[in-house]
């Protein structure tokens, strides 16, 4: 009798098994067993918010895993992610099993670690608690808006906006974002700006540059000097005047740590340091926090990783100081450890920070064992907690002025030497996606020796013009810095929201920078227009910190809801009667500058250049927004917006429902989403007319992959398939993923085990794989190859028994032997002297045969031998009247049809026959 343990992926599970031992059954939820239906009624704010749930194939059969293993069990621990993610999968198992009744004298428990370590999981199996139920009813208040939000502001989209695809709680917001930085970026007008500076040389003759701060004795602003008379009238102030040393000003100056990672300072340092986008960075921490194998042991290398705490455990802390002490010296160790608090807003706070779960697993003693991407994040996320602990870094800072003697010019030189390092020796933070440059460089610029007094000698004198730059456009990390300042999304969300918005098709990127489409801006206007409270940051927020007083037990969820969709259907309700002339208006003018810019000679940018007299504006069709002529229908101009020219990211439509992705970076080659006769497919390349038989190569999309949003990597990954997932840990064989005639696969040597529809066949990984090849090797074992054509000999369990099987060629163990023991010395003899080819089920054009219903059960499996179990005497006796009967039958049908009798006919037709003359 076992107690079990329920965790959210089988790799953990795998791992927690071992920890526990015999005396528990771990198994998997695979996330989430159940959510609202994606219909309308599934969320009814007029019953109090009542909620449908419905389990998906996979939640059922993983709940009857769960039912299966409690027989018997006292105890069930229920220990998904310590989140509030984490606590409704908990939540949603137990209320599943309750329904059930599969709970009667089962003690329920909840449990959480931060890490999957043997100490970590042996800590929490000792302080088991009750379900958190304030945080499910935040989950439960969370779910509930973002469902109420899609299901009603999409169908109003769809009506008053013809060609939009959806409306999120977050994802507009985050959408808003980008367009108004956008539309900051297309109406923002450089001014222009000059600098001075000059070369200077010291009495010792050590050469450094100083700026020109004052001219006239005033202190020049930025913009004083703003054309190039007066830049080139301050240059040849500087150069006719002799210069001397009027001041040196040294101070000491302390830099301190970052704090260690959160969520979203981690997918911020990764998109700077390694160029990882958000998904690739929590695809990548999800697999260190379940871990690897080390010394034949799954062990878990990182903390959990999504939190919003900056805080670490004591003994974590102590051991990190420990650490540098011995590895920096106590030089680098300060007095006392260093504590952080976090300056988000709306913080939780209520998990550590992601850091190593053991300092002593250095990046370079186990970077041999973690791909590329997870060396580099594991490295990242190291040195980061170890630097948080290290001493401050000192510098010395120098600033000399310098004049010349009625100090109507006066120059500046600043610099900096680094005096200590301290935490600079093993970590430099990446530089902020939206710094100016420039100024970094001049700051840390070593300057020579100087005192006051001294005479410099003046070199060259340079008049340097610049131009203001706009706001730059949102990266990954600076847009998860920006909702993170304002209190907007979590971070177990940043991620999908950003990946929303792509598969939508609102935003592209471009240089890594979030460019919106056209679709996304119309989109945000409509939404601001006639929804601009519920797309206001500022009131996101503020509901964010509602969810955050439920989560904390002061607030009621449903008092918050009924006060947000009274509000919010009243608002919904006002569209009911909004025309499509006062929709195309209100957009009409929100985007203006950007689909009618200024022409460069002045000229009406809105001015019909078809007839000459009309005036363009926007128009909405049935499938979507474009630009038409006031003029309609004298006058049929038309211009197709971004959105219907491009489908996706860097895909343009082409005719016949046919998509160009782009080149494949290996060979150059095209990359194309078609449609054939048996679906989607990607292609590379195209048909060579000269030599037929050469074909482009292909791939079908397999589930889960749509074709209009399908992006260029995701298809060179497809057509590169089989790809290999690693080598089994065990027996030394590769093991593929790849995608068959039935589906997606994973593959080792002989044994072929299908993946199931939610597994993408591009990132599933060794875990998953021996997951699905474990179950399917429990049914089959290859023996090793032939002799005679080294095909493979493999045992398999049937229906009616284990048999051996080579090629078309099967036998039946004798009973007294089991799979386990089967060699393929065994099966040689066997297979020899009593083995039965299987019939194929069918060739095509072959003529349908009467079917004896002694030997149906033939063809109707090919892992079967239930027929070469039978003597060929009896099955030939037994065939005779039936035979004769399908002659009298075939007789008598003659005047009626020439066409023969389909097989399933004939046999039917025998069964009186037979039964009359017995």
């Amino acid at each position: 009798m076992t107690d079990v343990v329920v965790v959210e992926s089988p790799a953990k599970a795998k791992t927690i098994n071992k920890y526990l031992g015999d005396g528990f059954t771990v198994l998997a939820s695979f996330g989430h067993v159940r959510d609202l239906p994606p219909k309308d009624g599934s969320v009814r704010p007029d019953e109090n918010f009542a909620m449908d749930w419905e389990a998906d194939e996979r939640g059922n059969r993983q709940i009857a895993a769960i039912a299966k293993a409690l027989k018997g069990a006292k105890r069930l621990y229920l220990a998904t992610d310590p989140d509030r993610e984490g606590e409704a999968i908990s939540w949603h198992v137990r209320a599943m099993l309750e329904e059930r009744n599969l709970l009667r004298g089962v003690d329920v428990q909840r449990v959480t670690f931060n890490e999957i370590t043997k100490g970590a999981i042996k800590t929490a199996m000792g302080r088991p608690r009750e379900l958190d139920m304030p945080l499910i009813e935040a989950y439960l208040a969370r779910r509930a808006l973002d469902y109420l939000v899609g299901f009603t502001l999409s169908p109003v989209l769809w009506r008053k906006l013809p060609g939009s695809r959806s409306a999120g709680r977050v994802q507009s917001v985050a959408l808003r974002l980008i367009c108004e930085r956008e539309a900051e970026i297309e109406i923002f007008k450089p001014r222009e700006y000059w600098s001075i500076l000059a070369q200077m040389t010291t009495p010792a003759g050590a050469p450094f540059n100083a700026r020109l701060t004052h001219l006239d004795g005033k202190k020049l602003d930025q913009f004083d000097l703003n054309n190039q008379d007066k830049a080139f009238a301050a240059r040849t102030a500087v150069e006719a005047g002799q210069f001397s040393v009027t001041s040196v000003e040294r101070r000491k100056v302390k830099r301190n740590p970052p704090a260690p990672f959160t969520t979203s300072t981690l997918q911020q340092e990764a998109s700077r340091k390694l160029g990882m986008g958000a998904q690739a960075t929590m695809r990548a921490a999800q697999q260190l926090y379940e871990g690897i194998e080390l010394g034949g042991e799954t062990t878990g290398l990182i903390t959990y990783m999504r939190t919003d705490g900056v805080q670490m455990a004591r003994e974590a802390i102590d051991a990190i100081r420990e650490h540098i002490g011995e590895q920096f010296g106590r030089d680098y160790l300060p007095g006392l450890a260093r504590e952080y608090s976090t300056k988000a807003k709306n913080a939780q706070e209520a998990h550590e920070a992601v850091r190593p779960t053991d300092v002593n697993r250095a990046p370079e003693e186990i970077g041999r064992y973690l791909s590329d991407e997870q060396r580099r994040l594991y490295e990242l996320i190291w040195k980061r907690a170890v630097a948080s602990q290290m001493q401050s870094a000192e510098l010395d800072q120098v600033i000399v002025e310098i004049a010349e003697p009625t100090a109507k010019a006066k120059l500046r030189a600043t610099g900096s030497i680094i005096a200590f390092d301290g935490f600079l020796k093993l970590y430099t933070e990446g530089r902020d996606d939206d710094a100016k440059p420039g100024s970094e460089e001049e700051d840390s610029r070593m300057l020579p020796p100087m005192r006051e007094q001294d005479t410099l000698k003046r070199g060259t004198v340079s008049a340097d013009q610049h131009f203001t730059q706009p706001p730059p456009r949102f990266s990954e990390a600076s847009l998860v810095k920006k909702m993170e300042e304002i209190g907007i999304g979590r971070p177990s969300t940043y991620a999908s929201i950003l990946s929303v918005l792509r598969d939508r098709d609102y935003v592209r990127m471009e240089n890594k920078r979030f460019v919106p489409e056209d679709r996304g801006r119309l989109v945000t206007a409509f939404l601001t227009s006639f929804f601009e409270r519920y797309v206001d940051p500022h009131f996101t927020a503020g509901l964010e910190e509602q969810l955050d007083d439920i989560s904390d037990g002061r607030a009621d969820w449903r008092d918050v809801m009924a006060k947000f969709w009274g509000a919010f259907s009243h608002a919904v309700a006002q569209t009911k009667d909004l025309k499509i002339s006062d929709v195309i208006d209100a957009l009409d003018a929100d985007l203006s500058p950007h689909f009618f810019p200024v022409n460069a000679d002045g000229s009406d940018p809105r001015l019909c250049k078809a007839c000459g007299t009309g005036r363009l504006g926007l128009k909405l069709g049935r499938y979507g927004s474009f630009i038409g002529c006031s003029n309609y229908p004298n006058c049929q101009f038309t211009r197709r917006l971004v959105i219907d020219s491009k489908d996706g990211e860097g895909g343009e439509t082409l005719k016949d429902g046919m998509r160009a992705l782009g080149t494949h970076p290996a060979t150059g080659e095209d990359v194309t989403v078609k449609r054939g006769p048996w679906g989607l497919y990607v292609q590379q390349g195209e048909p060579d007319p000269n030599d037929k038989k050469a074909k482009p190569k292909r791939t079908t999309l397999p589930k889960g992959f749509e074709g209009d949003t399908v992006t260029l990597e995701q298809a060179v990954g497809l057509l590169s398939l089989p790809r290999l997932v690693g080598m089994h840990p065990e027996m030394g064989e590769p093991i593929e993923a790849g995608i068959g005639r039935f589906g997606p696969y994973v593959k080792m040597g002989a044994i072929f085990a299908s993946l199931d529809k939610d597994d993408d066949i591009l990132l599933v990984g060794m875990n998953r794989a021996m997951d699905v090849l474990g179950k399917k090797l429990a049914s089959v074992r290859a023996l090793g190859e032939h002799p005679k054509d080294k095909e493979a000999v493999l045992v398999r369990k049937g229906r009616f028994g284990p048999y051996v099987q080579h090629g078309q060629m099967v036998a039946n163990l004798p009973r007294e032997r089991t799979m386990e023991d089967f060699t393929l010395e065994d099966a040689l003899p066997l297979l020899a002297e009593k083995g039965k080819m299987l019939k194929p089920k069918g060739k095509k054009g072959a003529k349908a045969k009467p079917v004896r219903k002694a030997a149906a059960k033939v063809t109707a499996k090919p892992d079967t031998v239930e027929a070469a179990e039978k003597p060929a005497a009896k099955r030939a006796a037994a065939a005779k009247p039936a035979a004769k009967a399908e002659a009298k039958t075939k007789a008598s049908a003659k005047p009626a049809a020439k066409k023969k009798p389909s097989a399933k006919i004939a046999a039917s037709a025998t069964a009186p026959v037979a039964k009359k003359r017995a």
